[in-house]
This record gives structure tokens, C-alpha cells and sequence, in this order.
């Protein structure tokens, strides 16, 4: 086997003597050999069992040509829109054209196109009519169903249908991509591979699907909110590999999209299998002369340890695409790709994350999971942490400390994130003092996401008073360690749930705490999350109770707004939504106000600047010439301490 980039060209088909692929794969990303890229994965791992693969990256889909480089696939296409949604990849979520693509040479924006695994496989069926293509990756797994889709706002169909795509391979897809591989390989037609788990496939007859539940029709489901949030509950919980049923979509004209259970978990043996794989562990050389490919930069130096989350949050798709069950690596594996990353030239020393979706999660959340399934209608840490809940860090802090005692290596540091409730939830309580004494560059960032335990339930995270209590211990143990660190709470503006009263909430939070944060993230509703189920219907799918929504934009910039309330630019917005909110009492120049009344007004600056304050008459215009004259003297005394300094 060539230890070398994939084919791009016929010139490298040439070196390595092939005459026809047995698969190409299209993505909308820049090729990148490293594993934390998922066209590198899925392409090593068939190389290993054996096949010829080739790479298309980010084709020019104005033109069939491009799509005809490799020439036609001996077995088939497998395409992806890349590392994320190519609509997430392009917009705000104010929709708005962003200016970068991390995931293109230079950064450079445009290069792939909207909907991009559709657009794809459009172009490879204007060119091979018969060709098997199959799908994959975060946007073909996220929208293998009916889904609500934010940038045209309304329901669309499965990405099946829209895409002509022969099947879906959802979920991370290296059991089934194999599987699905070997099944061509042997003959089987395409559309007879209905019988793998982790696949979505369409028929036009239900005589062999004897197990499956009926979901609404696609016509029901865009006739009625309810219904569709109906269907999408029952699809979450039916995310599990034990005890996940076989789904059907019904569609018009005899149309059926028919969901198989989601392959099992990877074993540990098998993780550590697909991380040795021969990457190459860098973006391909042509891309050099363009600038590279700026996400290399964020994991280059980083080792993912584990997969899937059990904090099961409502606006995060991790539980739709990697499951709530835990996969995690060897220690043996982790520590032998640090020594690799040692051994790259432009290594400084420092490790810049150990982690996955969770950093702290690195098994199971308890002992059925692996052979029962997580529980469909129950949260391992949400509302509080179940009682059959194993919240230990021994193996996690076992692993830090091998990394940190590598030689070269200065510091290891946890950047994924961690979950604070599990954290206090341990009742060994040796994590904190590790984290802090060790892997903290001087700001640990984590999420509680809002304050108002009323958002935080929608939200799927705990409540308030746990985050307050990890923050006393986080402060209380650099205390102890002699250390001035600090915490970054990420928090969302605009959730479902989250009214102008419960944005004024988290405002006065944030005026205790004597911080605004310099980013704020507005709800994105990406496919196929409890939360953009909420955003669409008004409805919680778990409850079927209603649930306040802020669509309207300029409420939306209210609430955001109030978070950064001390920014100038914000001023209007946040006076607006006080007003709104009946929470004039935080117009004023009281230390707990969040601004001043603007000039002009009763009680303005103006005003209190000439002194008319109600009665005020001769008096006023004295205040008046007093506040100037004590201004005029600050002013000279600044200056000359400035003049001091110098």
C-alpha cells in the first residue's frame, strides 16, 4: 500500500497503476488527510479493506467536467457536503453570506454550493445515469428525514428524495460504509441494499419492511406543525442502536423512505483501528501555494478521544448523528498519535485539546448502555443526574497525566469542553484540582448556556444553580492552588422558551458578575434538533406543550442586544426592550440600571447635566455651573497624571 495522499488526477491514478477507481468520493471540503476530517476517514478505512478510492474535492458544479476527472467509479460515488452543513458553512444565522470558509484553500468563501450534497449528486446523475451514489456526512445524516430547513424556511423532504441519491449511510458510517462496499463488491444492486443498519434507503412497496413504525405522511407533517413534531420525536428516540426501530416516511405516488436502525457503537479495538489508519495528517500539497487550509490549524495538534455525548443538550444534533452511547479510545492509541504530533516540525510543545463533543466523557454513562441502549425516554444528566449515572474521571485523569509526561510536551490542554454538572456530579471530586492545576491556559470555557431555569429546561441543560455552584468550586480551588484563572460562560441569546423577562435576567446576571461577553451566539435552528423542532412548530416534541418562540428579527436583536447591554451600538435596542419588558426600573444611573436615559428625555443626561431635575429652577442653573466646574478640573487633573506617566 502507497503511504501517500489519495488520487486527485488521473496522473496520480497512473502512479499508482489503476485504471478505474472502485469508489470516488466528492466532497465539498478541501481534501485533508487527517481523521478529523470525515471524507479521510471513510476513504483510509475502505483502502484498508481493500478498495481503490479517489478523491473529488469541491468540484466546480457549473461544470460536468469536473465531476468526470476520475472518470466513472467501478462500484460507485460517495458524496458528503464536508465537516459541516454547507448552509451553516455559508450563513449567519441572521442568513447573512459569511466572509470565510475555514474548510477551503485560503479560506476563500464560495467554492462549494448551497445544499451542496444535493447539487453534487445532481451533477454525477447529468453525467453517469446509473452510477450507485450513496450519501453521507453531517448533512446528508441530518436531513435523512422530512426536516424543517431555516434558510427557506418551510419542511422539506428527506435529502433522499431531493438529491436522486441511492442511499444514505448516516451516523459516523464506518460499519455500514464497509458493509454497503462489500455488498456491491459481491454484485448486489444497489437498490436490493436495504438490510444495513445505519442506512436510509426508498422503496415503492412495503411487502418486506414487516417491522417498522409508520411515521405521518410528508403531506401531514407540512399540513400540520403538530404532526411533524410528533414524527421528529419519535425519530429521536429511536436514535439508539439496541433499541432504535426501523422507520418509514411515506410520501406521495407510492414513495417510501424507509430508516434502518443506526449501526452499533464501535468497540474500543475498532476506534483505535480507525485512528491508524495511514493518514497523511495534512491537507493535500497543491493547496499549499493558496494558503493551506485554515481549519488544520484548530486540529492539528488536537486528539480526539472519544465520541457521541449523553448530555443529550436540545439545540446540539449530536444525539441524531453520533448517538448518546460513548465510544472512546485507548489509552495506548491516544498516546501514540501524541508522540506523532511530537514529531511535526512546527510542534511548540503544547497539545491543544483531548476530547470529542464532550471532553470529560469517556464512558458510558452507565452499564446497560452497552448491551440494553440508552433509555429513550429519560436523560442520564438532564433534569438532575440519573441515579445509575457513573460519573467518574479516574480513566480520563489517567490518560492526562501519561500525555503531559510525554517527552516534548509542556502542556496538554482541554478545550472541547467539559460538563460542569457532571464534573460536581463525580464524587471523587480529584478532576477540578487536575483541570485547574494543569490543563487551564488561563480561561476555561464552558456552557450554561443562560440563567433563566425556565430557558435552561427547553434547553436541555441544568439548572442555574448547579453552574453557580461549579463556578464557587472552580474559583474556590484556584484559590487554592495559588492561580488567577478565570471562567467564559458561552451563552445563547433567543432560545426557544426565552421571552424579553428571561433576556432581562440573563442581562442583570451578567451586570453581577461585571462581564459582557465579546460574542454572543443567537440560536441557529440546524436540522433535525429538539430545539429547531421548537423554533418551527411551537411546540416541545417532548411534552406536546407550547412553547414561546422569538422569530420576530428585531425581537431576536433585543435579545442579543442585552446581553452586550454595555456596548454603545446597543443602546437603542436595549432601551427598547426594557421598555417593552415593563423593566424601566434598569433605565437610571443606579449602580444595578443597565444604561442611562438618553439625552433629552425626563431624567436625561441632558437634564442632569443643566440640573433640571423637577422644582429646580436658579438652583439648577448653579448645579449646573458647579458640575461644569468640577468637570473642567477633573479633565485638567487627568491630563496632567497622564503627562506624569510619560
Amino acid at each position: 500500500m502507497m503511504h501517500d495522499y489519495l488520487p486527485m488526477s488521473r496522473t496520480d491514478m497512473n502512479i499508482r497503476g489503476w485504471k478505474q477507481c472502485d469508489f470516488i468520493y466528492v466532497t465539498g471540503d478541501a481534501y485533508v488527510d487527517h481523521p478529523s476530517f470525515g471524507h479521510a476517514i471513510i476513504s483510509r478505512l475502505l483502502e484498508a479493506h481493500g478498495y481503490k478510492v479517489g478523491i473529488i474535492s469541491q468540484p466546480d458544479w457549473k461544470d460536468r467536467a469536473s465531476i468526470q476527472v476520475l472518470g466513472e467509479p467501478r462500484l460507485g460515488f460517495l458524496v458528503s457536503g464536508g465537516n459541516m452543513d454547507s448552509m451553516v458553512n455559508h450563513y449567519s444565522v441572521s442568513k447573512k453570506r459569511r466572509q470565510q470558509d475555514a474548510y477551503t484553500p485560503g479560506g476563500v468563501m464560495g467554492k462549494r454550493p448551497d445544499y451542496a450534497v444535493t447539487v453534487y449528486c445532481n451533477l454525477i446523475r447529468s453525467a453517469y445515469k446509473k452510477a450507485p451514489v450513496i450519501i453521507g456526512g453531517i448533512e446528508a445524516s441530518l436531513r435523512r428525514l422530512a426536516h424543517y430547513d431555516y434558510w427557506s424556511d418551510r419542511l422539506k423532504h428527506s435529502i433522499l428524495i431531493d438529491s436522486q441519491a441511492d442511499l444514505i449511510s448516516y451516523g459516523m458510517g464506518e460499519k455500514s460504509i464497509v458493509e454497503i462496499a462489500d455488498a456491491l463488491n459481491s454484485g448486489i444492486d444497489i437498490k436490493d441494499i436495504t438490510f444495513i443498519d445505519g442506512t436510509v434507503y426508498k422503496t415503492d412497496s412495503l411487502e418486506s419492511v414487516y417491522d417498522a413504525q409508520i411515521l405521518p405522511s410528508f403531506d401531514k407533517m407540512k399540513a400540520d406543525k403538530q404532526e411533524y413534531a410528533k414524527s421528529y420525536y419519535i425519530q429521536y428516540n429511536n436514535t439508539d442502536p439496541f433499541i432504535g426501530k426501523r422507520l418509514v416516511e411515506p410520501y406521495k405516488d407510492n414513495l417510501f423512505v424507509v430508516q434502518n436502525p443506526p449501526a452499533k457503537p464501535l468497540s474500543m479495538e475498532e476506534m483505535d483501528e480507525v485512528y491508524a489508519l495511514p493518514y497523511m495528517r495534512n491537507y493535500h500539497p497543491s493547496y499549499e501555494e493558496l494558503g493551506g487550509v485554515p481549519a488544520i490549524r484548530e486540529i492539528k495538534f488536537s486528539l480526539i478521544s472519544n465520541r457521541g455525548c449523553f448530555g443529550a443538550c436540545s439545540f446540539c444534533a449530536l444525539t441524531f448523528h453520533q448517538g448518546r452511547i460513548i465510544q472512546a479510545r485507548s489509552h495506548n492509541s491516544l498516546l501514540d498519535e501524541a508522540k506523532l504530533l511530537t514529531e511535526e516540525p512546527d510542534f511548540k510543545g503544547y497539545i491543544h485539546d483531548v476530547g470529542g463533543p464532550t471532553a470529560d466523557f469517556r464512558s458510558p454513562a452507565c452499564d446497560k448502555q452497552m448491551t440494553k441502549g440508552a433509555c429513550p425516554n429519560r436523560q442520564c444528566l438532564f433534569p438532575e443526574p440519573c441515579k445509575n449515572l457513573k460519573a467518574d474521571h479516574t480513566d480520563y485523569i489517567e490518560l492526562l497525566r501519561k500525555l503531559r509526561s510525554l517527552p516534548k510536551v509542556k502542556k496538554v490542554f482541554i478545550r472541547s469542553g467539559i460538563r460542569f454538572d457532571y464534573v460536581l456530579a463525580d464524587p471523587g471530586k480529584k478532576f477540578l484540582k487536575e483541570l485547574c492545576q494543569y490543563h487551564v491556559s488561563g480561561q476555561l470555557k464552558v456552557a450554561p448556556e443562560h440563567v433563566s431555569d425556565k430557558v435552561l429546561s427547553k434547553m436541555g441543560k441544568p439548572q442555574n444553580q448547579v453552574y453557580r455552584q461549579f463556578v464557587k468550586e472552580y474559583k474556590d480551588m484556584n484559590g487554592r492552588l495559588g492561580m488567577k484563572q478565570y471562567l467564559v460562560p458561552y451563552l445563547m441569546s433567543s432560545h426557544p422558551g426565552s421571552g424579553l423577562s428571561e433576556a432581562v435576567e440573563l442581562a442583570e446576571y451578567l451586570r453581577d458578575l461585571g462581564y459582557m461577553p465579546e460574542q454572543v451566539q443567537d440560536f441557529y435552528p440546524t436540522p433535525s434538533t429538539i430545539s429547531t423542532c421548537m423554533y418551527y412548530t411551537g411546540y416541545d416534541p417532548r411534552t406536546m406543550e407550547k412553547v414561546y418562540v422569538p422569530v420576530n428579527p428585531h425581537e431576536k436583536a433585543m435579545q442579543r442586544a442585552l446581553i452586550q447591554y454595555r456596548n454603545p451600538k446597543n443602546y437603542e435596542l436595549v432601551s427598547e426592550a426594557l421598555r417593552l419588558a415593563g423593566r424601566t426600573d434598569l433605565i437610571g444611573f443606579d449602580k444595578k440600571c443597565l444604561i442611562r436615559p438618553k439625552a433629552g428625555t425626563p431624567g436625561g443626561y441632558s437634564d442632569h447635566k443643566a440640573g433640571k431635575n423637577p422644582g429646580s429652577g436658579k438652583r439648577g442653573a448653579a448645579s449646573e455651573t458647579k458640575d461644569r466646574r468640577e468637570q473642567k478640573k477633573k479633565t485638567i487633573r487627568n491630563v496632567h497624571k497622564k503627562a506624569g506617566k510619560k
